[in-house]
């Protein structure tokens, strides 16, 4: 990365007709921040957007609520999506990244979401999940 960010100052930065090896070190952390700047401009894109949790709600109702209506379970009633069940029984325990792997691949009777759902609905049903059970939420 820092050599990454030496060669974006390099090139940007004109060195007014002295050999590269007799450039002063004055300036350069402002060439550096410029060149960060530009970077995290141009990769910014890239970078995975924030979890829709509305849209998750919406997504859970249309998919996931006929087995899990208020976070309950109607196939196996002892796994319900209230914290301390996610705990327990969600291999990875009560995070995004666990419900992500879980609805993306299925596990016993849940059948597998990945190809179904995008990456990104996935996401915005564990952001959903997540947020319900930690804020007990399930039975409002």
């Amino acid at each position: 990365m820092i050599l990454a960010l030496a060669t974006c100052v390099a090139a940007f930065q004109p060195h007014q007709g002295r050999p590269a090896a007799s450039v002063k070190m004055n300036g350069l952390k402002e060439d550096v921040a410029a060149a960060a700047l530009a970077t995290v401009a141009v990769f910014s894109p890239i970078a995975a957007s924030a979890a829709d949790i509305d849209n998750g709600a919406t997504i859970f109702a249309g998919n996931c609520a006929a087995c899990h209506a208020g976070g309950n379970n109607v196939i196996q009633t002892e796994k319900t999506l209230r914290k301390e069940a996610l705990d327990s029984y969600l291999d990875g325990g009560r995070k995004v990244e666990s419900v992500v792997y879980q609805v993306t691949n299925g596990k016993n009777a849940m059948p597998a979401f990945g190809g179904r759902l995008s990456d990104e609905e996935i996401g915005d049903v564990a952001a959903y999940v997540i947020d319900q059970a930690n804020g007990d939420k399930w039975d409002e």
